[in-house]
């Protein structure tokens, strides 16, 4: 049909051009068309132009193509958050906005792996008690050569959603649980469990570096409380100290498809002067795979 019109129109535009009188008919056609075949009309002639739509344009036009809007969070069908890939997707969480673990409201300069530019400025990282400040300066000062990671122990407590690797959230609705999947370290994994059980005290467990986790859901935010952690690891990659009376309360949102926002409150009495918290975002990276590492291949 819109070819038709396309001849129809060139037609019409070269009889035009032969006669005055003949446009004058044609304009009184016009007139008469109805409000729907008006419509068909321009829509099969802007078909004829020649001249290239603005989104058919590349950059060496000079043109760019429009944002791309925000896509909405993805959900279950009875309305609860993903955290994960919906059915047909591929991706994974990496590229956290912070590097490291400081408190909010701190803005204290540091590379990459958490090394502090300024050493005079680690009393301002955390709210620390003197043991704890000297052990954090100590660590600093030798360059972090004393790193679990270098010696392929987890990188657990927050700094996983840290670590270079990326990770996935997998939720097991069968069970009530749900997975934390790493691509950093040696591919380890934490579990989170829904079903309404209490964190065990520290002092009955034996401690692990992930801990022991339980959560529950608060509209659509995860809120995890996590105890039982043994002393071995860093819990952060600038060397942040801690000890086995470390609790953590984390909260998990997603406002957005591309976006993951954790907060963590750090409670450790024996290491740092009052509770305190640290926040940062984590991406989607659209249609990606964890890319297989492990911590002895780079040894």
């Amino acid at each position: 049909m819109t070819d038709a019109i396309c001849t129809r129109h060139e037609t019409l535009v070269a009889a035009t051009t032969r006669s005055g009188r003949r446009m004058m008919a044609l304009r009184e056609v016009v007139k008469r068309r109805a409000a729907g075949t008006t419509l068909l009309a321009a829509l099969a002639l802007a078909a004829c132009d020649p001249r290239p739509s603005s989104s058919a344009l590349g950059s060496s036009d000079g043109i760019s193509p429009p944002e791309t809007a925000v896509r909405a969070t993805p959900r279950y069908d009875d309305g609860l958050v993903r955290f994960d890939r919906v059915p047909g997707e591929k991706g994974y969480w990496a590229q956290a906005s912070a590097s490291s673990l400081v408190e909010t409201g701190v803005d204290v300069p540091m590379n990459d792996i958490g090394l502090l530019d300024d050493l005079a400025d680690a009393p301002r990282v955390a709210p620390f008690r003197p043991w704890a400040l000297a052990l954090y300066e100590h660590r600093q000062g030798n360059g972090l050569a004393d790193d679990p990671t270098q010696f392929c122990l987890p990188p657990a407590g927050p700094r996983h959603l840290h670590a270079p690797g990326g990770f996935r959230i997998i939720q097991d609705r069968n069970f009530d649980r749900v997975y934390l999947m790493f691509g950093g370290g040696n591919r380890n994994w934490r579990v989170i469990f829904l079903d309404g059980r209490e964190p065990p005290d520290p002092e009955e467990v034996v401690g692990t570096y992930y801990g022991y986790s339980s959560g529950h859901w608060d509209g659509d935010t995860l809120i995890v409380e996590s105890s039982g952690f043994n002393a071995r690891f860093w819990f952060s990659n600038g060397g942040l100290p801690h000890t086995e009376a470390l609790h953590l309360t984390e909260r998990f949102s997603r406002p957005d498809h591309h976006t993951l926002r954790y907060e963590v409150t750090i409670d450790d009495p024996y290491t740092y002067t009052r509770p305190w918290s640290a926040e940062w975002t984590v991406s989607w990276v659209e249609g990606g795979v964890i890319p297989e590492q492990f911590c002895e291949d780079r040894r």
